[in-house]
């Protein structure tokens, strides 16, 4: 390297990223602010979402061509196609290398990606760190080989990758920033199309084909338990664009069209307007914690993931705001336990809490606006930051 290179590095560095599902896009694209902010010139491409191209980025597949759920028969069945994408992706990255590949959740695709890629001479980070909390300790290993610096969302996780000797930096939760601390339900009622007054339960059964699969006609059967209960409830349903239509036949069939109110996007809409939520386990559970909203986690996948991930659990709790709180502050029912009945139940009792004990809800609240400060950082800045030491370390 010329004794110049460092400095145009930072001028305009060509950055790599790989997203693999609508959450991914999101953080990515608030990534992308920060290294925008950092380097106007920079130039990012490689796999990823809406959001990520809005910001300029050249997107050489979509990250819904990622977006698998669990570890069996999901995965099995589009797994040729996954791996072609990424032996070409690693084809084209190792022809023309970039000064930093950044991968952003998706440890799956990324860490043998990244691992590759680093032994090739290329600067490696992985935005938010894999689970090994939760559910995959034996990934520490494959973090080590992968990343030459990993950016962590919680705060608990630079010391405990530390120790095995990865190095780290907490950036914050992106959402955090981005999210409210005092979220206006009203407005959002106003661009949803929804009274202002009256109780509305907020439905959100994934954005992962496979989630829209085995959640989306339980959750609607529990909605209409709930409807049967409340007849004046308002029910939302935010749709990423492309499970749209499925959503649409699976409300149909399920006797729901006309209750539901289906929209494209508008999650966090969604959950600023709701007085509760019944909600897939994911990203959408942290969404849902910092809009300060009560919730119902429902999860199902096919019976041999689930017992191939349940040998993997580490903690009692497998919604995030339960993880991040170290308690049951909300209700998980998860696989077996998530019946129509059980949802709508567990939904019902948060509902009548609502009206009936507002003490109940406003623990949560507070709660949920602790953790809220906890995770509220500048996530772009400190990435980028971290970022620049990683591609120009004697510069930055």
């Amino acid at each position: 390297m010329t004794e110049n290179a460092a400095p145009l590095a930072r001028l305009s560095p060509s950055i790599a990223m790989v997203a693999g599902e609508t959450s991914g896009d999101l953080l990515a694209s608030l990534l992308l602010d920060g290294l925008q902010a950092r380097w106007p010139e920079a130039s990012a491409f490689g796999i990823g979402g809406p959001q990520m191209q809005q910001r300029g980025f050249e997107a050489w597949w979509s990250c819904e061509r990622l977006a698998v759920h669990g570890y069996s028969w999901e995965v099995f069945r589009r797994l040729a196609e996954i791996l072609n994408i990424r032996r070409q992706l690693r084809q084209r990255l190792l022809k023309q290398p970039p000064a930093v590949f950044v991968g952003i959740d998706a440890p799956d695709f990324n860490l043998g990606l990244e691992a590759d890629l680093r032994a090739a001479g290329i600067k490696t980070v992985h935005f938010v760190c894999p689970s090994i909390w939760a559910w995959r300790a034996d990934r520490v290993e494959k973090i080590r080989r992968a990343a030459d610096h990993v950016l962590c969302i919680f705060p608990f996780e630079p010391e405990l990758l530390a120790r095995h000797g990865i190095d780290a930096t907490y950036v914050g939760h992106p959402l955090a920033s981005v999210i409210p601390l005092q979220p206006d339900r009203a407005a959002a009622r106003r661009r949803l199309g929804l009274p202002e007054d009256g109780l509305v339960l907020a439905v959100l059964p994934g954005s992962r084909r496979s989630e829209i699969r085995y959640l989306a006609a339980r959750f609607f059967q529990a909605a209409a338990l709930v409807r049967k209960a409340l007849p004046a409830i308002k029910i939302v349903v935010p749709a990423v664009p492309l499970q749209l239509d499925e959503l649409r036949r699976i409300a149909q069939e399920s006797g729901m069209a006309s209750s539901l109110h289906i929209v494209r996007g508008q999650s966090h809409d969604a959950l600023a307007a709701c007085d509760v939520t019944l909600i897939a386990s994911g990203t959408a559970t942290l969404e849902a914690a910092l809009y300060k909203r009560p919730m119902v986690i429902g999860y199902n996948m096919h019976p041999w993931s689930w017992r191939l991930m349940r040998g993997k659990q580490l903690q009692p709790w497998v919604g995030l705001p339960n993880i991040l709180c170290g308690d049951f502050v909300v209700p998980e029912l998860i696989q077996d336990a998530a019946t129509p009945q059980a949802l709508s139940a567990a939904v019902l009792q948060w509902l009548q809490a609502c009206e009936h004990s507002p003490s109940t809800v406003e623990a949560l609240v507070q709660r949920f606006t602790a953790l809220h400060h906890e995770l509220r950082r500048d996530t772009a800045e400190l990435a980028a930051h971290a970022i620049e030491k990683i591609i120009a370390p004697t510069a930055a």
